[in-house]
Formats: C-alpha cells, sequence, structure tokens
C-alpha cells in the first residue's frame, strides 16, 4: 500500500491481512499507529542535545503480542466501555446485560475481546493540513454483552508539538453505555530508561473516586487534600506511591474551571531530561496508573519492562458509571452522539521544578 502523503507513510504490518502500521511525521515528532486496536505503537521526540529521535511510548516490535491478548493494553484504544464494571453487569430500562467477567469477577476495558483486539477500518485524512489517520470500527448489538449497534471513530493528528485524538460513537437504534479511553503507556525519559517514579506530575483535580479491594469505586468523591493522591501542586511520582496500596490506579475528578471544551487535565515533566507532556481533554475523569501490573514484559528495542516503567493518563468517564448514578451518565442514545477529545502536547523545560497552580 503506497503512501499518500509526504506526512504520513503506511506499510502492511504482521501476517495477517489487512493490518497496517502508519507513520506520522510532523516537525520533531513521529508517531506510529496501527489500525489493529487503533494503537499508539509509539511515538518519538526529536532530541538535539544527544541528536536523535528518542521513543517515549511503551510497545513491541512485532503486532503479535498486541494481536494475541498478551499485550498489557499498550496503546490502544478500550471500549466500549473502560475501566471497570462491577459484577460484570448493569441494567438500563429494567433490563440486565451480562457482559465478560475477565477481572476477577468484575469487567475490564469492555471485556475479553475489547475495542482493543480487533482490527480497525482506516484511512489516511487527505484534506487535512497537518498528518491525520482515521480508525473507524462498527461494533454489533450484542457484542462482549453491550446492547445495540454502535459506530465508533478515533482521528490522530499530529501537529508540531502535539497529538490530538478525538474520539466519535454513533448508536444505531438503542441506548448503551460508551466511555472510551486511550491507553497508551508514557516514560517521558524513553521507553527504555525504567521506572518513571522521578517523573512529576500535577492534576487539575481535588477530588478523586476511592475504591475498594477490587479497584471499583464506592461512590465516594473524596477531596485529594491531605493525602498521597493530592497532585495540584507538582509533586514526584515515587514521593508517596508508597502510601497507596498497589500503587496508582484511580480516577480522579477534574475540576475543568475553565468552562466546556478543552480544559486543563494534567502535565507530566521529566527532570532528567527536561521534557513535559501536558494534557488537555473535554472527559469528566482521568484513570492515573503506574503500571504497576507490570512483570516483566518484552517490549521494543529488546527492552524488558518492570513495574512503573510507565504512566497512563486515561481520559474517560467515571468506572463504573453504568452502576452508580452519583457519577456522570455513560449512556448515549440514539440521535446523539458521543464525544471525547484529548491533547498530548509536548514541550522541552529547564531542568528544575515547576509549577502548577490552578486559577
Amino acid at each position: 500500500m503506497a503512501s499518500d502523503s509526504k506526512c504520513v507513510d503506511v506499510e502492511a504490518w504482521g501476517r495477517k491481512p489487512g493490518v497496517y502500521l502508519y507513520t506520522l511525521r510532523n516537525g520533531g515528532i513521529t508517531a506510529r499507529i496501527t489500525n489493529w486496536g487503533a494503537t499508539i505503537v509509539s511515538l518519538c521526540l526529536r532530541d538535539p542535545s544527544a541528536g536523535e529521535d528518542i521513543d517515549i511510548v511503551l510497545g513491541f516490535d512485532s503486532c503479535d503480542p498486541y494481536m494475541d491478548g498478551t499485550s498489557p493494553y499498550f496503546g490502544c484504544i478500550v471500549g466500549r466501555v473502560a475501566n471497570r464494571i462491577k459484577d460484570a453487569s448493569f441494567s438500563m430500562d429494567g433490563v440486565t446485560y451480562t457482559l465478560p467477567a475477565n477481572n476477577n469477577m468484575n469487567t475490564l476495558h469492555g471485556g475479553e475481546v475489547g475495542y482493543d483486539k480487533v482490527l480497525w477500518q482506516s484511512q489516511i485524512v487527505k484534506e487535512s493540513q497537518v498528518p491525520v489517520v482515521e480508525f473507524t470500527y462498527h461494533s454489533s448489538d450484542g457484542e462482549q454483552g453491550f446492547p445495540g449497534e454502535l459506530d465508533v471513530s478515533v482521528t490522530y493528528a499530529l501537529h508540531e508539538n502535539e497529538l490530538r485524538v478525538e474520539m466519535r460513537a454513533v448508536p444505531a437504534s438503542k441506548q448503551t453505555p460508551v466511555s472510551l479511553a486511550q491507553h497508551t503507556y508514557w516514560n517521558l525519559a524513553g521507553h527504555k530508561s525504567g521506572s518513571i517514579l522521578d517523573h512529576t506530575i500535577c492534576i487539575s483535580a481535588s477530588r478523586y473516586t476511592p475504591v475498594d479491594d477490587f479497584q471499583i469505586p464506592t461512590g465516594e468523591l473524596a477531596p485529594v487534600a491531605g493525602t498521597a493522591f493530592d497532585f495540584l501542586q507538582e509533586a514526584r511520582i515515587g514521593s508517596r506511591i508508597d502510601q497507596v496500596e498497589g500503587g496508582y490506579d484511580h480516577n480522579y475528578v477534574l475540576d475543568q474551571k475553565q468552562g466546556p471544551g478543552l480544559c486543563f487535565a494534567a502535565r507530566v515533566r521529566d527532570p532528567s531530561s527536561g521534557r513535559t507532556m501536558e494534557l488537555l481533554t473535554d472527559a469528566p475523569g482521568l484513570q492515573f496508573y503506574t503500571g504497576n501490573f507490570l512483570v516483566a514484559e518484552a517490549g521494543k528495542d529488546g527492552e524488558v519492562y518492570r513495574k512503573h516503567a510507565g504512566l497512563c493518563l486515561e481520559t474517560q468517564g467515571f468506572p463504573n458509571a453504568v452502576n452508580d448514578a452519583r457519577f456522570p451518565s455513560v449512556m448515549v442514545s440514539p440521535g446523539e452522539v458521543y464525544r471525547h477529545q484529548m491533547v498530548f502536547r509536548f514541550s522541552v523545560t529547564q531542568k528544575e521544578k515547576t509549577k502548577c497552580l490552578l486559577e
């Protein structure tokens, strides 16, 4: 398959027909994305001081681990409902829907075969002024237990200093829950650099949702003040992680004080390189995850990813919102359009502490 643009190249990837790897280039950023799971395989930033590009995304050299179910959700789109659904079921209009229980007795990231484990249709968006690839997927009625047909699309647009992600979903004839998330593992020092515990982070959230022993929210919206979850001011990720059993894997209630549309959600910085990533979104929640379940994952370039080798910033609807009326609804009806935007903005800062003050 030939390249359609000087900024986007595409090649067949792996042994399965129809699987492609798209390479988007713009200035000092190169992103590689596959239509298997609409997955970010790599994102490289130009490092002038080192004279090379640094890959800041955890992933695999081949498509096989993404396709055989062994990937720990590296880089993919998860859905139809991201995160956890308690007891693998929910009720709607008097009907109980039973889902696959793939995380203890609960459903995680859409079930056993979520959107990360399917082949999406794909195309280069030719009329765009920047490199853009669009992925589409038709989810059938009853897929993984969810009601109604759903047409889903994800676009990745690569600007000179940022990656823009836009997700849309349209139900055909039935109301259905929808909460998509982008599940890339980031390490701003480079995917081969080891732990992210020395990264600093600030999160625009005064509250978070505490969880039970199975990572299901209790329904409480608890203040972060005075706890290890308080990142309103920039702090080192590893400074208080030992106070959180298992590590960070929690949903933050984004303040979004700026009004509707895209709002500042989080900022991550690697002091060793000065690289900074800022995240903006229009979603109500942000799952901050510190790679707690990585054990010895054989990754790109011969690297072995271990615990805390990457962090995830998954903007989303609240976990288990389908079963908790106290949370913002994730139900979408025919005639409505689910929209979800994220912007990952990259820069290099001076190697000194910066503050995250919310105004």
